[in-house]
């Protein structure tokens, strides 16, 4: 059975780090975005503000920790966290729109507690996926592009047999895992980089688990994934 493992080489730099992770199974994600998650983006969007308060926008808490984070370990230039993507992005005015319905819930989630939340399609991976520090070259190809921009040595990174998933850290998912209208089986990650950030981990992630089984009518698997819980059973 394939796992998910984060590496000690992760943990030597980030011993405080927590992943909450939701596997989401047999589910249809195909179809129009149902409204009550639609309302849930919009109000996700809407709360969002509560994280962006500092005149000096890298100076928001829910983004300096990001900064501080990505100053470890090796990052294509201007690489930033997920959320401090989505924070920016709304704002500027520019609300976080519908992708698909997953997309959408895991969005939301990300949204309302300030934390990066991604999603990746199980059937895709090949073999274990790790997080660890690439050793640079392995490939990947960014969602809307078709050149592939391989990791660099020491990038932090999530990568599997055939290569990366996600480039620095969670800065940006790959085409060829990415969740889908097809995707029928799914790895759901919530992330935090500092211990400050832990109760806020395991109180999305388990609303997410909540979501996803109230939307699609799942009952999902939720763990967190610590430096003393390093890995888990796909």
């Amino acid at each position: 059975m394939a796992k998910f493992i984060v590496t000690n080489e992760f943990w030597e730099l980030f011993p405080d780090a927590h992943f909450g992770i939701v596997l989401a199974k047999d589910f249809d994600n195909s179809g129009k975005t149902p409204d009550k998650v639609l309302q849930l983006l919009n109000k996700a969007n809407e709360q969002s503000e509560k994280f962006t308060q500092e005149d000096i926008f890298s100076e928001n808490p829910a983004v300096a920790v990001w900064r501080e984070a990505y100053k470890k370990f090796k990052t294509k230039k201007g690489a930033r966290s997920s959320i401090e993507n989505l924070l920016k992005r709304v704002s500027k005015g520019k609300e976080v729109g519908t992708i698909n319905p997953l997309v959408d819930l895991y969005n939301s989630i990300s949204l309302t507690y300030g934390l990066p939340a991604g999603g990746e399609d199980l059937d895709a991976f090949v073999g274990d996926m790790r997080l660890t520090k690439a050793h640079g070259g392995e490939e990947f190809v960014g969602i809307g592009e078709e050149k592939s921009e391989p990791c660099l040595e020491d990038e932090v990174a999530y990568l599997d047999e055939a290569g990366a998933v996600c480039r620095c850290w969670n800065w940006r998912d790959g085409k060829r895992t990415m969740l889908t209208d097809e995707t029928r089986n799914a790895f759901l990650i919530v992330e935090s980089c500092v211990a400050e950030q832990e109760n806020a981990v395991r109180e999305a992630t388990y609303a997410l688990s909540t979501l996803i089984n109230e939307h699609f009518g799942l009952t999902t698997t939720a763990v967190i994934v610590d430096k003393n819980h390093p890995s888990l059973n796909l």
